[in-house]
């Protein structure tokens, strides 16, 4: 447990400071850490996924390449990655995404779907509300703690 909870450290550290590969030494332990990198930066498709948000001041554009999530409004409540691994808004690829916009949600209502390591895990809103923001592509490598979705509480 005390190791879980180093390692959470240590992940909250490469994100802070922006590091993609970590490695640390001791005596007779060894510690290598590599984060997930995005396929590319989403500053193209946010101005998009923000139709709900009214007079957002921060622009999209102006988010540095490594982290292209805006600041949420202090209402909404963020849903985020619980692991490492590949987002899904579909159940397949050619079905209809389980949220959108303007989808309302409950605490049991999936909402995507994180590929690690070949399992499918199923993520729940775990909150009620309508969806805000959509804020990663469907196919995009995430990290821990990485915002997905943006929820209106009702």
């Amino acid at each position: 447990d005390d190791k879980i909870k180093k390692l959470e450290q240590l992940i909250e550290l490469m994100k802070k400071n922006e590091l993609v590969e970590l490695e640390i030494e001791n005596d007779d332990e060894k510690i290598m850490l590599k984060r997930a990198q995005p396929q590319q930066t989403q500053v193209t498709a946010m101005p998009m996924m923000q139709p709900m948000m009214h007079g957002a001041t921060a622009s999209p554009a102006a988010a540095p390449a490594g982290s292209p999530q805006t600041a949420a409004p202090s209402n909404l409540i963020e849903i985020k990655a619980p692991m490492v691994g590949t987002f899904y808004a579909t159940p397949t690829p050619d079905a209809e995404p389980y949220v959108e916009v303007g989808s309302k949600v409950s605490q049991n209502t999936v909402v995507c779907i994180v590929e690690a390591m070949k399992v499918m895990n199923e993520i729940k809103a775990e909150t009620e509300g309508a969806i805000a923001e959509v804020c990663v592509k469907s196919g995009q490598a995430v990290e821990y703690g990485t915002v997905l979705f943006r929820v209106k509480p009702e």
